[in-house]
């Protein structure tokens, strides 16, 4: 029993956060990239990026949407750029370089584990013959999912760079997960998404999902069922009744 209801038959799961403890890591590079860059700017009149502030406006959203839903919330407007600006130009695509730039080093020097209990949902939903897709805003999904040994149970990858080049709407729009059900072959009736960032639970919804999973990392399961969350885990071996 993998906690499904009948007629699913493909789960797309989010990475950082779902199968990953990355999602912290992310969460650090945030902070550091957008507290150096608020220091500079408003000297004494500093306010630091606060968790709640990544879990409003940058959790489970692409990069650039990250940056500019974070600093709308300040007031602050910054040109566009391009994806291809510097880590120091004063861009949005160029505070999203340097916040990538810095959490591949801290990938690089903590590594990437998966969470257990994801594994062993991962290897059940294998056995039960679901076909499983990754979904992710990160453009680091493939070295992520590769760095995990997780690529082994994954046919289809939606991620940053599939995002951006097919010009897909980030979460909280449903594109991605439409996209990924598209490369499973399958309906949104037929898939169940799986999220812990409050923006991809409201994707899973927003796309008519089978049914959404949230993953609550964060203490946060309130919210997840408010944004659209079918039902709310600390940890994805609790839809197997167990605690792997």
């Amino acid at each position: 029993m993998i906690g499904l209801p009948d007629g699913i038959s493909a789960c797309l799961f989010d990475l950082d956060g779902v199968l990953t403890g990355t999602a912290a890591l992310h969460r650090e590079a945030w902070k550091q990239t957008f507290d150096a860059f608020l220091r500079e700017r408003d000297g004494d009149g500093f306010r630091p990026f606060t968790d709640d502030d990544y879990i409003q406006h940058v959790d489970g959203r692409p990069r650039a949407d990250g940056v500019r839903e974070f600093l709308t919330s300040r007031g602050i407007t910054l040109p566009e750029g391009s994806p291809g600006d510097t880590p120091s130009a004063p861009t949005v695509n160029g505070i999203g370089n340097r916040k990538n730039e810095l959490v591949l080093r801290l990938i690089a020097e903590r590594g990437v584990d998966p969470y257990p209990g994801s594994v062993h949902y991962l290897e059940e939903a294998e056995k039960a013959g679901l076909a499983i897709a990754v979904v992710t805003s990160s453009a680091n999904g493939a070295a992520v999912l590769d760095a995990a040994n997780l690529n082994r149970f994954v046919r289809a990858r939606i991620d940053g760079i599939v995002i951006r080049r097919e010009h897909l709407r980030g979460k909280p729009a449903p594109d991605s997960f439409l996209a990924g059900a598209k490369a499973l072959g399958v309906t949104p009736a037929q898939a169940a998404v799986f999220e812990d960032a409050l923006a991809g639970v409201a994707a899973g919804r927003a796309g008519n999902f089978g049914y959404v999973v949230g993953v609550n990392r964060v203490n946060q399961a309130d919210e997840l069922r408010a944004n659209g969350a079918d039902i709310v885990v600390d940890d994805l071996a609790d839809l197997l009744g167990d605690k792997a």
